[in-house]
């Protein structure tokens, strides 16, 4: 419901009509400010949409806003201490194993890789952004050990504590893992094509606009196959589910941040938006695959 898919698609023909998208951009300074500015100002288009259509347009138009939110999730918190946001993240893996989502992940992803390794006979490269406790990066090692498949993966967060239980647990199951510190947007400089696959998940969110741009025009740079990036469905079910359900691992203040996150989940469309911004391109796709929205946005691998 929250997705308002007509009304958008409205709204970004009349704007790329007024030829005021795509907005160009020359460094990434310039990318994260267009990206956030052009995000507001279609937002604002499509209130004018709705407005004009009435009816119950309008009235999802008007819930939509009251739900968006700018806050920020407590395992954000700069005053949490490392150990503090362990525990947070650990309650993220025990939720998504008890709603088997990683599966979903790790069959998505390998997919993407099956021309790399049966079809090229070579090890596949992928690096995970914002990895959080590793969860996702280890059920991948783990299901590629299990069937021989050559896959090296790197892990990455911005928190230090992260990096080490995750080189712990990799070393404890002695897979082909390892985590390392990297600020998702502001990469180090990879040689060009390091990578066959660069993965965020359920973390899109955390980021602006703009700041997802950059990590997509990024991985253009760093990555030969794709950039993938899964994350919650912008909906009403998931704004009072997503809550509910992270109230099981009986953490009040990661229950919160499912409410915070719920709110924070971009539509389809605006997904859509950022990552033709970030390309300058339509070599990317949004599908959903319930509860999640998956953005997987294609490389040419000859320009590598």
């Amino acid at each position: 419901m929250l997705q308002l898919k007509k009304e958008g698609s409205l709204a970004l023909d009349n704007l790329r009509s007024s030829g005021e998208f795509p907005p160009a951009w020359q460094s990434m300074e310039e990318l994260e400010k267009s990206t956030n500015t052009f995000i507001s100002l279609f937002l604002e288009e499509r209130y004018r949409v709705t407005q004009k259509l009435g009816g119950g347009a309008f009235l999802t138009e008007v819930l939509d806003r009251v739900l968006r939110t700018t806050g920020t999730e407590f395992m954000d918190d700069t005053t949490l201490t490392e150990e503090e946001k362990v525990n947070m993240v650990q309650a993220l893996d025990r939720q998504n194993s008890m709603m088997q989502l990683y599966p979903r992940y790790v069959s998505l992803l390998l997919s993407l890789l099956e021309n790399v390794v049966k079809g090229e006979h070579r090890e596949a490269t992928i690096l995970e952004l914002a990895s959080g406790a590793g969860g996702l990066a280890v059920a991948l090692a783990e299901e590629a050990q299990k069937q021989h498949l050559p896959i090296s993966i790197t892990g990455s967060d911005i928190v230090p504590k992260f990096i080490e239980e995750g080189n712990r647990l990799a070393a404890e199951k002695n897979l082909p893992l390892h985590f390392r510190l990297l600020n998702a947007f502001d990469l180090p400089e990879f040689p060009e094509g390091r990578f066959d696959l660069m993965v965020m998940s359920q973390s899109l969110h955390h980021f602006t606009p703009g700041q997802l741009a950059i990590i997509i025009a990024q991985s253009a740079k760093h990555t030969k196959t794709a950039f993938v990036g899964i994350d919650g469905y912008r909906s009403i079910l998931l704004a009072g589910g997503v809550p509910l359900v992270a109230s099981l691992q009986g953490i009040p203040a990661f229950a919160l941040d499912g409410l915070t996150s719920a709110r924070k989940f971009y539509s389809e469309l605006e997904l859509d938006i950022i990552a033709e911004i970030a390309t300058g391109k339509k070599d990317h796709r949004v599908t959903c695959d319930w509860p999640l929205s998956i953005l997987t946005v294609h490389f040419d691998v000859a320009n590598h």
